[in-house]
């Protein structure tokens, strides 16, 4: 009997096991990323029509005329789209789009399309980054049943993902300078064509995961595994002026979060635990969600996260001339003005998010589309409790040759049955630029305090 017992025990103590943590790949297969995979574990070859060409080292060549900030004004300044996908022929192109796409082009006929131009990879990383994905791919895991990490840092944790919450692991701990500053606006559109201010702020982004004099030693041992924390001042509108945020992000389940919240009016500053999740947006007059910033933006714990495996599909991608656009050039009356916006043929991984049972959000169903070369967010497609679709984000990716890489920052998200929309971290008429890092208690309420009070 006791034997029994031990033998059960095991049995189900393994059980766990397999449950909360993932094994990495073989070194067989992670070998692939020097062979017939790109460095981030992107499919090096093109499509069969030649409609996505092969990856050939990504953008290598020099960038030529202006930018703003770090940013390039224009990658590819001479090119014209090769289709235009409208309400009227949408039909024919609907296995490339996602569901939210083709709800955008029903309900806006007549301003709404896309503007396709040739498909390039310009996905590229620093050599140390390569290296560190490498690496990854044999020693990175996920724990606590998906919901934290080990033996990861540097790179892309899991470059040859095996599942769903894997893809969006390699999604929060992307390709990142060290450190960033940027100024940003939030603008929310209403369902009359009007658009608004909501605030307009200055951002320091540091990035704690990508220090390339770190290891997966020195990061994790504290337990946290910091990977991103950002803090940002309101400079508009003239009621908002001073207010401050924190934001801490790790790979402890048990505190994913830390905030901090100052505003002027009480003059001191208070841990903000409800930033984050479904709360709405204060930031943007709560027209999203707080993990809909960055198209998602927080700890994956409330959701179950399925593989839904890879597709071809119509992405906003290369889209530097949209982000260092004007506001006046970027925005049309009811979404992103369509000439701005560039369309291009990419292979995506489709994940779909449920949430997970005895848990809550308002958001209970969600489809996320993530780029194969860079492992960034570039579409997802929300759904209300009765399976309706309600929302769509559009993630326009732009490359950075200081880095060098595509990256992310500012998320148009579309409620379609509200007819309302809402850009955060919008870049337009700012200036985005790659910095030395700073002492990392610069992103601390005390700090936020301290400068407050001078």
């Amino acid at each position: 009997m006791f034997n029994k017992t031990l033998l059960c025990a095991s049995v189900l103590a393994l059980i766990a096991g397999m449950q909360t943590a993932a094994a990495a790949v073989s070194a067989e297969d992670a070998g692939k990323l020097k062979t017939s995979l790109t460095p981030l574990g992107g499919e090096k070859a093109g499509n069969k029509d030649g409609t996505i060409p092969a990856w050939t080292g990504g953008y290598t060549g020099p960038v030529t005329g202006s930018k703003v900030g770090d940013i390039p004004v224009s990658l590819f300044p001479n090119e014209k789209p090769v289709l235009q996908i409208t309400a009227s022929n949408m039909a024919q192109h609907a296995g490339k789009l996602s569901e939210g796409t083709q709800a955008l082009l029903k309900k806006y006929p007549d301003t709404f399309r896309l503007d396709v131009y040739p498909t390039h990879r310009t996905a590229t990383v620093p050599e140390h980054v390569a290296a560190n994905t490498f690496k990854n791919a044999t020693r990175c895991k996920t724990t606590e049943g998906g919901n934290s990490i080990e033996g990861c840092f540097g790179g892309l944790p899991f470059p040859i993902p095996q599942t769903g919450v894997e893809v969006v692991w390699n999604y929060l701990l992307r390709v990142e300078p060290e450190s960033k500053e940027f100024g940003f606006k939030n603008i929310v559109g209403s369902s009359d064509g009007n658009h608004t201010l909501a605030t307009r702020n200055d951002m320091f982004f540091q990035q704690p995961y990508n220090y390339k004099d770190g290891s997966w030693e020195t990061w994790s041992k504290d337990g946290e595994g910091e990977y991103t924390m950002f803090r940002f001042s309101t400079t508009a509108p003239s009621f908002k002026v001073g207010e401050s945020l924190v934001i801490r992000d790790g790979i402890d389940p048990k505190t994913p979060r830390q905030a901090w919240q100052y505003l002027v009016g009480q003059r001191r500053v208070r841990r903000a635990p409800t930033v984050a999740y479904d709360t709405p947006d204060f930031v943007a007059s709560g027209a999203n969600y707080f993990d809909e910033v960055e198209g998602f933006y927080g700890h994956p714990d409330r959701y179950e996260w399925k593989l839904v495996g890879k597709r071809e599909m119509y992405v906003p991608y290369n889209n530097n001339e949209l982000v260092t656009a004007t506001v006046s050039e970027a925005y049309d009356k009811f979404h992103l003005n369509p000439a701005k916006v560039r369309w291009e043929l990419h292979r995506v991984w489709e994940v779909e998010a449920t949430v997970v049972a005895g848990r809550r959000h308002a958001v209970p169903k969600r489809k996320y589309y993530f780029d194969e070369d860079t492992a960034l967010m570039v579409l997802m497609d929300g759904y209300d409790a009765e399976g309706k679709l309600w929302r769509t984000s559009q993630m326009p990716n732009f490359f950075v040759p200081a880095v060098p890489a595509l990256l992310v920052q500012q998320v148009t998200v579309f409620n379609l049955q509200a007819g309302t929309m809402s850009t955060v971290q919008g870049l337009n008429d700012e200036s985005y630029r790659v910095v030395p890092r700073k002492p990392e208690t610069f992103f601390t309420g005390d700090a936020v305090a301290a400068d407050a009070s001078r």
